[in-house]
């Protein structure tokens, strides 16, 4: 019944959290992220572009965060909260593998191929463009849909700055611009991670009702 959990007490949580709508979203989303992954990291590496690469592992956590957010649709808050609190983590640990990375690239000097990023740039925005207006209605939620909404807010924002790298690769002949890119993704990932773990803690401090006395 909505609103009510069996053998614990009732909630006032919105019904949103398990519905046909949210669910098929992140289905939907969840496949789009699985393929541009795949796409983006075999362009990305012959590329030589270490945007490109932070991107598509950015679509490889996104596909395990919408997978996350699938298995817990309908629990429990403090589950909800849970799984919130390890997609946090993983977002903020991806920001220091992106930097990671850019410092190798930055250091071997590798030119990327500007075509090559703007034509998966496009592609990747427009991707994630659509899962971030399909998400938007469920920005509201909990720390669970929120961490939802901030990837695909991120991923659209970071797509934008890898098109601006290509044009930048193209107009100076030098890698800097993907370069700059790549550690502006990685502390788009960074942030976005200390967001969702921030707010998935305080779920978690919340206290919980305590269930009916069994008459």
């Amino acid at each position: 019944m909505t609103g009510c959990c069996h053998n614990d007490h009732c909630s006032s949580e919105p019904a949103s959290l398990n519905s046909p709508a949210w669910r098929r979203a992140l289905w939907i989303a969840l496949v789009i992220n699985a393929g541009m992954f795949a796409g983006e990291l075999i362009a990305g590496i012959a590329a030589g572009s270490a945007s490109l690469q932070a991107d598509a592992l950015d679509f490889l956590g996104d596909a395990g965060n919408y997978a996350i957010s699938l298995s817990v649709a309908g629990m429990a808050l403090v589950w909800r909260a849970r799984a919130a609190l390890v997609k946090g983590a993983t977002l903020f640990l991806l920001g220091l593998w992106v930097l990671a990375t850019t410092a190798w690239h930055a250091w071997t000097g590798i030119l990327p191929a500007a075509s090559v990023m703007g034509v998966v740039g496009i592609l990747a925005l427009l991707a994630n463009g659509g899962i971030a207006l399909m998400l938007y209605r469920f920005r509201s939620g909990d720390a669970n849909m929120r961490s939802v909404w901030i990837c695909s807010r991120n991923d659209a924002i970071g797509n934008v700055a890898v098109l601006l790298a290509a044009a930048g690769v193209f107009g100076t002949g030098t890698g800097w611009p993907d370069i700059v890119v790549a550690v502006i993704m990685a502390g788009l990932a960074a942030t976005g991670g200390a967001q969702i773990i921030r707010q998935a803690l305080g779920e978690l401090r919340e206290p919980r009702p305590a269930a009916f006395p069994a008459e």
